[in-house]
């Protein structure tokens, strides 16, 4: 205490010397007094430990899916073409309306080929009857023959008649065959149900000259295909999760899910049914095609379409996809120990589970406690105050394949 009315006291007297200030007492006075006054000063404290919300992983079930990209065809597809010449006569049909197999479509003029094979059915009826007394012909040189009343001669002719009469005759059958069938493919019918085009011909315009004429496209979309490839790696996947995925893959074993360009989620659900029997060693991928019920005919044909197949199904770890962080040495999630301390665990992800969980294949367990808020304030080797929270009872199992 002496020390410091000492001080005090040369602080006075080196402040007399110095401007007075407007109460009449020295700043510098004032400002030495103040600070002696309060002993040794302020001394630092630390802030508290940053507060962080943490989770341990779950363990669940998960299928894991990968998704392709491809196009959508019809299931049935046929051009109408008109397959003999003449002026189109007449269509039967509303275009763009749905016609049922064996309808009647487009009538070329059939007066021609109906001539042609009325004539030719004529002329099987001639060429059977000159048969006929060819037969007799023959018939009567035998027995004449056999009487040793005539030639041999005479009976090699009259046999050699026999036969190119016949001849003539099954010439004649096959003319009529061919005028039937050209007089058939006048009138055009549908060759299955589906949606018919508009007319590509008006009528009275002259067709099938020089080549077949596009009348119309008919097609049937339900149910309807869809197209895409695959690369050789998830082929070998696929086929490991069709052969060796035990009860799980055997209950959806060829399963697939269809999605449109503007539709959520996968609504449409249909079957693999069919492989190509090699892969494209240019590509390295190989072409799938799945077919899918199209009733309401919503799908149409030349779409673009996301396909989604199950790969594979098992026990899987799970995390908030908010927690998973990234350097340049690849994903990391940061644990709280023990003792409130960060821990840095480089870790090794798989596919993203909707709902916002992400696989994680190795680096943590179930028993750890995970940072999944606040990751900003976390640093490692750092101590926090954790705030333990439960992960959701119910975590969808259905996971997307990528990293």
């Amino acid at each position: 205490m002496v020390a410091v009315e000492v001080v005090v006291a040369q602080v006075v007297i080196r402040a007399r010397r110095m401007p007075w200030g407007p109460l009449g007492v020295s700043p510098l006075v004032l400002c030495t007094a103040a600070a002696l006054a309060c002993g040794s000063g302020n001394r630092y404290a630390p802030p508290p430990p940053p507060e962080v919300t943490v989770q341990q992983p779950v363990e669940r079930e998960v299928t894991i899916y990968s998704e392709f990209s491809g196009h959508t065809v019809a299931y049935a597809s046929a051009d109408i073409r008109a397959r003999v010449q003449g002026y189109l006569q007449s269509y039967n049909f509303t275009p763009g309306s749905d016609v049922k197999k064996g309808d009647l479509l487009f009538v070329i003029e059939p007066t021609l080929y109906q001539a042609q094979f009325d004539q030719a059915k004529a002329d099987l009826a001639g060429k059977e009857a000159q048969s006929r007394a060819a037969e007799q012909q023959l018939e009567i040189t035998q027995a004449i023959y056999q009487k040793s009343a005539g030639s041999r001669s005479d009976l090699v002719n009259k046999t050699q008649a026999r036969d190119l009469a016949k001849a003539e005759v099954d010439n004649a059958r096959a003319l009529l065959e061919a005028a039937a069938l050209n007089l058939s493919y006048t009138h055009i019918y549908a060759p299955f149900d589906g949606l018919i085009d508009r007319n590509l011909v008006d009528i009275g315009n002259l067709v099938g000259s020089g080549s077949p004429t596009l009348l119309a496209t008919i097609v049937r979309y339900d149910p309807i295909y869809a197209y895409f490839t695959m690369s050789e790696r998830e082929l070998l996947e696929y086929r490991n999760w069709l052969h060796e995925g035990g009860d799980s893959a055997k209950d959806s074993s060829d399963v697939a899910y269809l999605a449109l360009a503007t539709e959520m989620g996968f609504p449409h659900v249909g079957r693999v049914d069919y492989t190509s029997n090699r892969v494209d060693p240019d590509t390295g991928t190989i072409e799938l095609r799945a077919v899918f019920p199209n009733p309401e005919r919503l799908v149409l044909p030349g779409l673009f379409e996301r396909v989604r197949l199950p790969m594979s199904h098992g026990k899987a770890v799970l995390v908030p996809e908010a927690a998973v962080s990234a350097d340049q040495g690849g994903q990391y999630l940061l644990v709280v120990n023990d003792k409130n301390i960060v821990e840095y665990r480089r870790v090794t992800v798989g596919p993203v589970v909707k709902g916002a969980m992400r696989v994680v294949r190795d680096g943590v367990g179930t028993s750890d406690w995970v940072v999944v808020n606040g990751l900003q304030r976390a640093r490692p080797g750092s101590e926090v105050k954790p705030t333990r929270t439960e992960a959701p009872a119910a975590v969808p199992t259905d996971a997307k394949a990528g990293p």
